[in-house]
This record gives C-alpha cells, structure tokens and sequence, in this order.
C-alpha cells in the first residue's frame, strides 16, 4: 500500500484491467462512438484490450476525443508561450479554472503537440463519484482533492497532496497541473488562493519556502473561452451570493455541469503558458523574511501573469459594453458579434431580472476590468 493509494491516478499495471472492466459501459460506448464516429464497436473493443499504459490510453483515445469535442464544439484552439519550455523537463502548471474537464485536456493536448511532459491533475472527488467517471479520471492521470472534510482531516489530506505532488515532480519526472483556486471561478474574476499555496508548501524541505517553490518549477497558465458553455449554470450560485444565502448544488449538477463544458458551444479558445517564476522568487525572498507574506507575494505574482496574458475576447468587450451602457471598446467587435451574444444571452437567462443580468454580463465583463486594472497599475 503507497500513502498515496486514496488520491492517485492508476499505475499502468493497472490500466488494462480498468479498460476491460469498462467496455460494456454505455457512456465508454457514447465516448467512442462520438470520437470515432466510422469505426465499428468491435474495432474500439479491440484496441482498448490491448491498451497497458495511461500514455496510450490519453494520445489513442483522450487526445482524439477532445480533438473531435474541438471540432464540434468551437472555433479552434490557440495557444501560446510552450517553446519556452524545456522537453522532458516538469513543471507545477498553475492555472485559472473555468471548465471541469478541459481546462487541463485542453492544457495536455497542448503539451503533447509541443512535445513536453503532460500532466497529473487535481480533481475534485465531488466531481467522479460515479464509478465509470472515477474510472476514467484515473485513466487520465487525474488524483483527488478531497471535499467535504473536518478541519483536521483537511490538515491531513492537504499534507498527503502536497506530498503526493512534490513526489510527482522530483520522483517521476512528471508535470502536474492545479487551479489557482478551489473550485471554478463563476464571475469572471480569476484570483490565486493563497490556501493553494499554502497546501503546495506543506511538502517543503527547505528553511525558506521561496527555494522550494523554486524548485517546482511554476508556470502560471491563462486559459480563456470566448464563450462559456457553462455560463447560464454558473448563475443559480451567483444569485444564491448576491442574496446572501446558502447554495446547495441541486442532485447531479457537477455531472450535468462537466457534460455540458464539454458538448457546449464554446468558439475560440486560447492557452498561453506564462513565464517560468524564477527570479521573482529570489526578490520576494529579499524582500520579505514573513512566510505568510511571501506566500502572498506569490500569489500576486501568478495573478499578474495570469492577467496579463488572458488573451479577451470580442464577448468580454461586447459584455463590458452592455453592462456599463458604454460603446468603449466597439473597435474591438462587429455589429453581427453584438447581435449573436446578445441572442445567446437573451436566450439562456431572464434578462428582466437585474441580478442575473448584470451577474451574466459581468462573468464576461470581468477580465476586461482585471485586465485595465492590471494596466493601470504597471
């Protein structure tokens, strides 16, 4: 037994029997017939047995669904920043959160075409609690955040990731990839939790937490949709907030929620991989010898980097716009752009009611405030 047994993905000892156990499953059948839409059940079967490894497992079959979820579901994917990165070599992709599945797909999809090391990822084990989901997130190298836990047991479970991912990185030469934030932001406001930095400093072996940070390697990643596929779900929450009340997820909603990031219309996507965090670290070493302040330091670091290179979309200007009554940024769409947003828009959520409207409009508003915010302060 590893101390990691609860939280990892599957050794590859472990793949062929998680494979052929699945076979039968209709949504691993929903899963190959969407991806391979011309080959025959018997042929998929075929392959799936004689699959051994997580590695051929995400390039024969992750890799082409998620190109076959790009071609049926956006305009095309764009990134930017990968050749700085070294082959072979891994890093701690920290990234803002706005899709369940293909933040990190979308990220590993990337990095296989630019020829680097793909990563485990964090997931939410609120998010696989059905057996072929959980199944199929091990099979894609994912490990567990565990939720829902007493004080103490969170201690606990943030030491065991925090070590969990250190062993990862120094270990097996593999890159790992988290949110900079629990849970994905539903307001347009993408922000480092200092709480995630904190849970990745648990495993440090240095006197300073700036050298062991430095040793992992961060890369902050900005990952935008010019639309959310998820927008209109992401506003129950919103309005919950904006009343002070407590939310509570309805039966399932983190299912329907991963299902419809994936099949839901999303247009342009773009990636960019921020700068290596490096000599950053050696100033806030300089400047402040208080962990916690250090710890904060960094956080506006990734924030800084996450903002910066968060590539805006014609939405977020239209949004803006809308939102604040303003032709402002009108250079920056068509009147055709205009019109289908404010269609989308009218037609996933009730435009009458002020709260959801200006909570709608302000989730595609928001990077353009962080961005000029940004701006503004350099």
């Amino acid at each position: 037994m590893s101390k990691f047994d609860s939280i990892r993905p599957y050794y590859d000892s472990e793949v062929n029997e998680a494979l052929c156990s699945s076979l039968n499953h209709p949504m691993m059948k929903a899963m190959m017939n969407f991806t391979f839409p011309e080959v025959a059940d018997e042929v998929w079967r075929e392959q799936l047995k004689k699959t051994h490894s997580i590695r051929d497992f995400q390039i024969n079959f992750v890799y082409q669904s998620i190109q076959k979820v790009l071609e049926k579901s956006s305009d095309g994917l764009t990134t930017s920043g990968f050749e700085k990165l070294e082959t072979h070599t891994p890093y701690l992709f920290i990234s803002n959160h706005r899709d369940i599945i293909l933040d990190t797909s979308l990220l590993n999809v990337s990095l296989f075409d630019h020829g680097l090391v793909m990563t485990a990822s964090a997931i939410g084990d609120n998010l696989v609690k059905k057996d072929f989901v959980s199944k199929l997130s091990k099979l894609n190298r994912n490990f567990l955040v565990q939720r829902g836990l007493t004080p103490r047991e969170l201690l606990q479970s943030s030491r065991q990731m925090s070590e969990y991912m250190y062993h990862l990185l120094s270990k097996e030469n593999r890159s790992v990839w988290i949110a900079q934030r629990e849970g994905r932001t539903k307001d347009g406001n993408d922000a480092t939790h200092q709480g995630v930095l904190k849970m990745v400093a648990m495993a440090s072996d240095e006197n300073n937490v700036t050298d062991f940070f430095k040793k992992l390697k961060i890369v902050p990643v900005s990952i935008s949709y010019e639309y959310d596929p998820t927008d209109a779900l992401k506003m129950p929450q919103l309005l919950a907030q904006a009343k002070d009340e407590v939310y509570i997820k309805e039966k399932n909603e983190d299912f329907i929620t991963l299902l419809s990031g994936i099949i839901g219309q999303k247009k342009h996507i773009h990636i960019h991989v921020g700068d290596i965090i490096e000599h950053e670290l050696d100033i806030i070493k300089t400047n402040y010898d208080n962990t916690n302040k250090q710890i904060q330091a960094l956080a506006n670091v990734i924030d800084d980097s996450i903002l910066q290179n968060y590539k805006l979309w014609p939405t977020n200007y239209i949004a803006y716009d809308i939102l604040n009554n303003t032709e402002k940024f009108i250079e920056y769409y068509t009147l055709e752009e205009k019109q289908l947003f404010q269609r989308r828009f009218e037609m996933r959520i009730d435009t009458d009611n002020i709260t959801l409207r200006d909570g709608f409009l302000a989730m595609y508003a928001n990077p353009v405030v962080n961005k000029m915010k940004y701006h503004n302060a350099k």
